[in-house]
This record gives structure tokens, C-alpha cells and sequence, in this order.
């Protein structure tokens, strides 16, 4: 099971219609315009083939203190951020430390997203600063966890073909 977390907003729902559609296996690879959707209440499942079956169940936003009683089946955890709210950003920080000193998060393999790049929207910092300003070289020397970070757009389709393979190189290395 993979986790996708992160603040309400951040793009996760639309990350996995993308993911989904990338790896259905149709051989385009055309993404065609964003679906609609709508804020996640509650939980979804969603299964995608990268080539084997891996469960990514989504998790709303406003579902963050809840969250904790999902970790136990947790293998890997995908946490979204959104590079175009800075004001975000440390309300993102504190929940992604929350979940690298979780202890039944302490074997999961973790992606940082920071989607909502390429000009979906105006950013105010780089991701470098971001990173810079929330310490994140620090975070990921201290964590557990092996920790990757990738930037997306999850509406233009940019950077998913790395998360798949994440994805597809996690998963093989669980087994």
C-alpha cells in the first residue's frame, strides 16, 4: 500500500487520475486535458500498474489527524506539496515531519512532490528556496526513511513518468 498525503488542494486527486491514465498501458502516452475533480473527503483507492499492481490510497487533506491509523500498512508514502502557496509551506512542514518520525512510517520509502510547477500557476519562490527555507537537506539527512524529491505538474503530466518509476523501483524493491 502507498499513502499519497498532503494539505487539501495540493493536487493529489489529479496526480492519481494522471498516474493512472500513464500507466494504463494504452501505449499514447497522451494525457489530454486535466479531468475535473474534486477535494477528496474521506479516502480513495486506486490501483496502478507500474508493471506490477501498487494500492495508492489517498488520503484528503483535511483528513490529517485521522491520518496516523492508516500508517500500518503503509510500504511507501508519496506527500504533495504545492509549489505555487508558499504561505503553505510550513503547515506542509510540520506534517511531513510528523510522518518521517512516525514509527510505523519508519521502513517506508517517501517521495516529496512538489507539484504545481512548469507555469501551472505563479510561483513566488523556486523550489530551492522552498527546500532551503524548510530545511529540507536537514530533514532528509535525519530521517529514517529513504527520502527522494521530484517536481511535477500534475495538470501538464511533467515529471510523472519519474514518479511511475519511483513507483515501479520501490515497489520491486518490497518484493
Amino acid at each position: 500500500m502507498c499513502l499519497l498525503l498532503g494539505p487539501s488542494g495540493v493536487g493529489k486527486t489529479l496526480l492519481v487520475k494522471r498516474l493512472l491514465k500513464l500507466s494504463s498501458g494504452d501505449g499514447k502516452g497522451e494525457l489530454g486535458d486535466p479531468p475535473p475533480t474534486r477535494p477528496t473527503v474521506g479516502t480513495d483507492l486506486t490501483d496502478i500498474v507500474v508493471p506490477r499492481r501498487v494500492t495508492v490510497r489517498e488520503l484528503g487533506g483535511c483528513m490529517g489527524p485521522i491520518w496516523p491509523s492508516y500508517y500500518g500498512s503503509c510500504r511507501c508514502l508519496l506527500f504533495m506539496m504545492d509549489a505555487a502557496n508558499p504561505t503553505q509551506l510550513s503547515a506542509s512542514c510540520v506534517q511531513l515531519l510528523g510522518l518521517l518520525s512516525a514509527e510505523e512510517l519508519a521502513g517506508a520509502s517517501v517521495l516529496i512532490l512538489f507539484n504545481k510547477m512548469y507555469g501551472d500557476l505563479p510561483c513566488y519562490m523556486t523550489v530551492e528556496e522552498m527546500k532551503s527555507l524548510m530545511r529540507l537537506p536537514d530533514i532528509i539527512a535525519s530521517a529514517r526513511q529513504n527520502v527522494s524529491t521530484v517536481e511535477i505538474s500534475a495538470r501538464r503530466g511533467t515529471g510523472l513518468a519519474a514518479v511511475l518509476r519511483w513507483l515501479q523501483d520501490t515497489h520491486r524493491a518490497d518484493g
